[in-house]
Formats: structure tokens, sequence, C-alpha cells
């Protein structure tokens, strides 16, 4: 069917935007209209316009009226308690590029509690596909306690600085000493021109993670992360590390491996042996 012959109609239109709102699925919408015409060759358009339709129309519109809803909400926070902060950046289109929040009850906290901060962008949200991160710190209960929340469009260092200029501001001014986040590297020189004094710490929950990924290619893979763990968790001076690390290498043929090599480099801020002499409220992941 050419092109210019395809068009929804405002019916159309309608049933799209309304399965869209209860989240049906485009593909099954589509299948729904080709029962009801009696097949595919009764409709004078694919399914490709229907999936046009909701990424051009009816989520853009969506996404406007949900960001302009948030910036309500926050208003509303903020006249119920004037401690309550908030930073919200639109993008052109009025959709969310740039959010950041925190009640009076995580500023209170942060008082307290500030010392060693981690940081997780583990999450993106469903419909929007936005960033969300979460700032967080250890009670004296060794209990997590939320920080502020942030919702980001992207992982550019354009973004962090944004954000943690904005937590900074939020917080009195004042730098955790200790920084908890994964390896991403706009965040890690974010940090650096916002908390120079601030001392970074990989999550090595992170890093062993991707043990897998990394290293199934080689024989024996199982063993070798089990042997990783070993040298990791088990050695118990910044010498036995660089004796085990280098002994690891040797003994499974990894001398080469960008990967592991470029950990060895960075191994002062995640290998625990390196970090023992720093306060870290019991924190090793985010």
């Amino acid at each position: 069917m050419l092109k210019q012959h395809r068009e929804l109609s405002m019916s159309i239109r309608r049933t799209i935007e309304n399965n869209e709102e209860a989240g049906i699925r485009p593909s099954k919408t589509y299948q729904s209209f080709v029962a009801a015409a009696g097949g595919h060759r009764e409709l004078n358009f694919i399914e490709k316009d229907v999936r046009n339709y909701i990424t051009r129309e009816v989520r853009n519109i969506s996404e406007q009226e949900d960001a302009k809803e948030f910036g309500k909400y926050f208003l509303r926070m903020k006249e119920k308690n004037q401690n309550f902060f908030f930073r919200l950046e639109l993008k052109e289109d009025q959709s969310i590029k740039l959010a950041f929040w925190a009640d009076a009850r995580s500023r209170a906290a942060f008082e307290y509690f500030g010392d060693v901060i981690s940081f997780d962008t583990t999450y993106n949200t469903n419909r929007y596909n936005l960033v969300c991160g979460s700032f967080v710190g250890v009670n004296h209960h060794g209990q997590s306690t939320l920080l502020g929340c942030s919702l980001m469009k992207n992982k550019e260092i354009e973004s962090f600085k944004w954000l943690f200029q904005c937590w900074l501001r939020c917080m009195g001014g004042n730098a955790p000493k200790r920084f908890l986040t994964d390896q991403c590297a706009s965040m890690k020189r974010a940090l650096e021109a916002c908390m120079p004094t601030t001392i970074h710490h990989w999550c090595i929950w992170h890093i062993m993670k991707k043990i897998t990924s990394k290293l199934n290619g080689y024989k024996g893979h199982a063993e070798i992360e089990q042997e990783m763990s070993q040298v990791v968790w088990n050695s118990h001076s910044k010498d036995s590390f660089d004796r085990n690390w280098n002994d690891f290498l040797l003994n499974f043929g990894l001398v080469d491996n960008k990967w592991l090599s470029d950990l060895y480099e960075d191994r002062h801020i995640w290998v625990p042996i390196y970090l023992d002499h720093h306060f870290w409220a019991g924190m090793r992941s985010t």
C-alpha cells in the first residue's frame, strides 16, 4: 500500500489513544483493527502507522502533560513545607529533561548521615525512558535512608553536573566525604568537577556482576569468576592483592584482557583492601 493512500480516521486515532493509555501494546491494537475489519487487506493503514502515531502524537502529548503535572506536584509540596526542595528543567517541547527533589526529612537526615553517599542510576522509567537516580545514606541503625531523587533524559556529563550541583545546593553546599557509584565515566568526571574533595568509590557489586559477560569467552570461565572473587575479597594487604592478581592473570591466560587491565589500573577505587582505611558506613555497593 502506497504511503499517500494510508491514513488513520478520527475513530481509529481515538481507539489507539485509549488503548495506549490502558497499556495495550501497539501490535495488539493493530490486530484488533484487523479482526474487526475482516483482514489486513480491508484496512487502509499498516501496523507501522499505528506505532508512528503513538510515538509522534500520543506519547509526545502525554509526556508534556505529565511534565506539567509533575511541576504542579512539586509546587504543591513546596506550599505544604517550605523545606521541600526541587529543581525542574524542561526540553524545548516541554517534556522533562532534568529533575531533582528532596523532602524536608531527607534534608534533615543529611545533616546526620551525610558522610557517605551512594548514588544509583540502575533503573529507567518505563514510559518515557528517563534515568531514575537516588541519593542514599546509612543511618545509625545501618539502614538505608533516602537523601534525594532525580530524573534525567540522558547520562551525559553536563546532566550529572547539573544534578550534583542541585543536590549540593539542596544540602547547604556540604559535599559528602565519600561517594559510591557505578563505573559510569560521565558520572566520574562530573563528580570530580562538582565535589573535588570527595573520595570516589566504585560499587563492587556492579563490577563483580560483569565478570560473566566480560569473561565468558574464556575456557573455564566459571573457575575464573570464582578465582577472581577470591583474589578481590581475600587479599589481606595491597602487596598480596597485587601478587594474587598477577598470578590470577597468568594462570588463566588473561594478561592481555583490557577489561581486567583497566580494573587493575583503577583498583584504588573499588578493591576492598585499598579502601579499608576509609570510613564507608558499611557500604560496598549502591
